[in-house]
């Protein structure tokens, strides 16, 4: 007999055995979204030079998977207007030369964003390539399509095949987004049912990964939980999916959490938490990149940024033996938030990035202090 205490609470689902017993030692992929999910929801516009400078700071800190811009119209996202220009700038070759296994991904919305990228491919021909994947999205709810993209969720996804079998064409992966997943600011709940379907359809299509997003950030472990367990149940390898999470509510790093202990290997986050919702007041950024390894890091959970991190409990603040490298770099990230957090007059959105920086100006007073002391004991 399982003691009381130990018994699931009610209102959990109850997961089959395959999720239940998904090992997280894989390494789990991170997708940093910011430069292209996360500024597309800024008001302040960054320069090329800017995006430039902030995609080469979050490659150089160890970043590997980061989406460089969006071919949408610029009257209707004017941020992402540079998108060619910031492919095709020098830093960004040099990038793609200096590390082979960097992926730029670009947003390729429809027919015609894909038109703009394979002409930008013609003019710039390049070795590695500007990019070797692109990303297409739709929603989960008619509510949410309709303000989003001017269309239904059926013809939404029917007119994506076109653009799948042009870019496997060109060699090109395709990595697609759901929108509104858990809860949508038109209307309302979401059914898991509908998700799973959209997801498989995605994947039917040829899409190698499907990333679930909880845009107005209403999800908690509970509900992922559900969805996950739906989308096994339709056919959907969890293991295929990426969680894409909003931190509303503070429920995204537990809703992350949950989400790799039943399977999944991707997350998408966003450095210091850049992004938001223009159809939902109140909506804050995308979970931050930095809330994100922290967690993973601390629980001893491998990620493509920490292959390698101690057992769970050692941590990169608390000076362990072993992660000098693993804090330097962690640092490095931190830093690439506060300076982008900077360029856009704003607060740093990551909770775990003001922690570094007080603590690093807290040590860098006490230090101070000792100078001063050791001076005056010259004296």
């Amino acid at each position: 007999m399982i003691p009381r205490t130990l018994r699931p609470p009610r209102g959990l689902p109850a997961f089959s055995r395959s999720l239940s017993s998904s090992s997280p030692r894989q390494p789990i992929k991170i997708v940093e979204v910011g430069p292209r999910d996360g500024l597309q929801n800024e008001k302040t516009p960054l320069s090329t030079e800017l995006k430039v400078e902030l995609i080469e700071r979050l490659v150089r800190s160890g970043l590997r998977n980061v989406e460089a811009g969006s071919f949408v119209s610029p009257k209707w996202v004017p941020q992402m207007a540079s998108t060619p220009e910031v492919l095709t700038s020098p830093a960004l070759s040099q990038l793609r030369r200096d590390y082979p296994d960097l992926s730029l991904p670009v947003l390729v919305p429809n027919a015609r964003g894909l038109s703009s990228l394979t002409t930008l491919f013609s003019s710039h021909p390049s070795d590695p390539p500007l990019t070797n994947e692109i990303a297409v999205f739709v929603a989960a709810s008619e509510g949410f399509s309709r303000a989003n993209l001017n269309t239904t969720v059926k013809d939404s996804l029917a007119s994506l095949p076109p653009i799948f079998e042009s870019a496997k064409n060109r060699g090109l992966k395709v990595r697609a987004y759901v929108s509104v997943v858990l809860g949508c600011p038109f209307d309302g709940r979401i059914e898991p049912g509908k998700v799973a379907g959209v997801a498989k359809e995605l994947l039917d299509m040829g899409a190698y990964e499907v990333s679930l997003g909880d845009t107005i950030g209403v999800g908690v472990p509970a509900g992922w939980g559900k969805l996950l367990n739906e989308c096994e149940r339709a056919g959907v390898p969890v293991s295929m999916l990426a969680a894409h999470c909003h931190d509303t509510y503070g429920t995204a790093i537990s809703s992350i959490l949950q989400c790799v202990s039943l399977g999944v290997r991707t997350v998408d986050s966003s450095i210091a938490s850049l992004g938001g919702c223009p159809y939902s007041p109140g909506a804050t950024g995308n979970v931050s990149t930095e809330d994100v390894l922290y967690a993973l890091y601390h629980s001893g959970i491998p990620s493509s940024f920490f292959p390698a991190p101690p057992e769970a409990g050692r941590g990169i603040l608390l000076g362990w033996e072993g992660v000098k490298e693993d804090k330097e770099r962690f640092e490095r990230l931190c830093d690439a938030g506060e300076w982008v957090s900077e360029r856009l007059g704003r607060a740093n959105g990551s909770r775990v990035g003001r922690a570094v920086r007080g603590k690093r100006e807290r040590d860098e007073r006490r230090k101070a202090k000792e100078v001063d002391k050791q001076q005056e004991a010259k004296l």
